[in-house]
């Protein structure tokens, strides 16, 4: 962080003394060391897979990563394996994450990483910053828990923590960029210069299993005496979600040997999920009782999508279906390789072809593509 945001002053009433922070820092780092969750990239240093770590668990469960993260590891140990690998191979290992331009940004920037910078990545959060992708947070992120750099890490759950420990709402008169302001220079207060890395980890901790959003388990809280809230505070409204009607053709036939399923490719020049595969489209988006496979519901930004699946025999599929020149057969055996958008994973895992178990991985139900 920039010396000048550090020489602006904090709203009134929430100085704490010298004292005071020592002791808050001793106390979420015990804590931290009793109560932290066994994860996988919490073995390691290693800036490379930290960052993986990081972009895959923005907007995405915990419990979801946690097997993605290894797969994508073992495919991709380093940053130059990442930079040699194909698009589509990067996208395959992430389908049913959601947030697929994450993926390609990563993609991206390992590619920069390897060829302007000896495959090593920068060791500095202001370094981290410069490459595509790569914001404030997971800058810091990287930075301390790597290399020890003292600067706060601010994600959702950290400025929740800071906020309460504040007493500030998200409705404060403050305003929301200087509400922002003031959160990352108190988290920088906090900070434990010596132990950046455990402290941001131990913040983010904190905020994911004791300071939730609703509901927060205050009395079990390492840094209740520190509260000024203890307990929820305002937030602003989130804006509504819009509701959508879609429907797509499951289209499957035996090819000599296998079985094969019709999929779409969609443009390279679309906005959301470009080059990603994904079922045709029905002409028609009610689908009579009789003619329905299943119906899915699949959120993708602020849309929630109801999704109705017929089975549609090859000799129709042209009919019944939205035309399109990018469509091609692929072999169901094939599948845990493609690059599927979310809702095609969903829907294929749903329908319970044996060709996919064991080898086809449950996509995360509230991610978005």
């Amino acid at each position: 962080m920039e010396e000048s945001k550090h020489d602006e002053p904090l709203a009134p009433g929430t100085a704490l003394s010298p004292e005071e922070i020592s002791d808050l820092r001793s106390g979420l780092l015990a804590w931290y060391k009793l109560n932290r969750r066994d994860l996988p990239w919490r073995q390691t240093r290693d800036p490379y897979a930290i960052w993986v770590s990081e972009i895959m668990l923005q907007q995405t469960r915990v419990a979801a990563v946690i097997e993605r993260y290894e797969v994508f590891l073992r495919n991709f140990p380093n940053v130059e394996a990442l930079a040699h690998a194909l698009e589509e191979d990067v996208l395959a290992l992430w389908s049913g994450l959601g947030y697929y331009r994450r993926a390609r940004l990563m993609h991206k920037t390992a590619k920069v990483v390897a060829l302007e910078n000896k495959a090593l990545m920068p060791r500095t959060a202001a370094g981290l910053r410069t490459l595509p992708g790569i914001g404030a947070y997971t800058s810091a992120a990287i930075a301390s828990i790597a290399y020890g750099e003292p600067v706060a890490v601010v994600d959702g759950n950290v400025e929740r923590v800071v906020q309460r420990l504040a007493g500030w709402g998200s409705d404060s008169r403050l305003g929301q960029a200087e509400l922002d302001r003031n959160i990352a220079k108190l988290a920088n207060m906090l900070l434990d210069p010596t132990r950046a890395g455990d402290f941001n980890q131990g913040m983010m901790e904190l905020g994911a299993t004791v300071c939730l959003p609703q509901n927060p388990k205050c009395l079990l809280c390492p840094l209740r005496r520190f509260c000024r809230t203890r307990g929820e505070h305002p937030t602003l409204k989130r804006a509504r979600m819009r509701s959508e009607d879609v429907a797509y053709a499951l289209v499957i036939r035996s090819h000599g040997l296998h079985r094969e399923v019709l999929l779409e490719l969609r443009s390279a020049e679309q906005s959301v999920m470009p080059g990603m595969w994904e079922l045709p489209a029905l002409r028609d988006t009610q689908v009579a009782g009789t003619h329905l496979r299943m119906s899915v519901r699949h959120a993708i930004m602020q849309v929630n999508y109801y999704v109705r699946i017929r089975t549609v025999h090859e000799e129709d599929a042209e009919e019944l279906t939205v035309p399109s020149d990018r469509r091609t057969w692929v072999r169901l055996h094939d599948l845990p390789g493609m690059a599927l958008t979310g809702l095609a994973h969903k829907v294929l895992l749903r329908a319970k072809l044996p060709e996919l178990t064991p080898n086809f991985p449950v996509p995360v139900t509230t991610s978005a593509d």
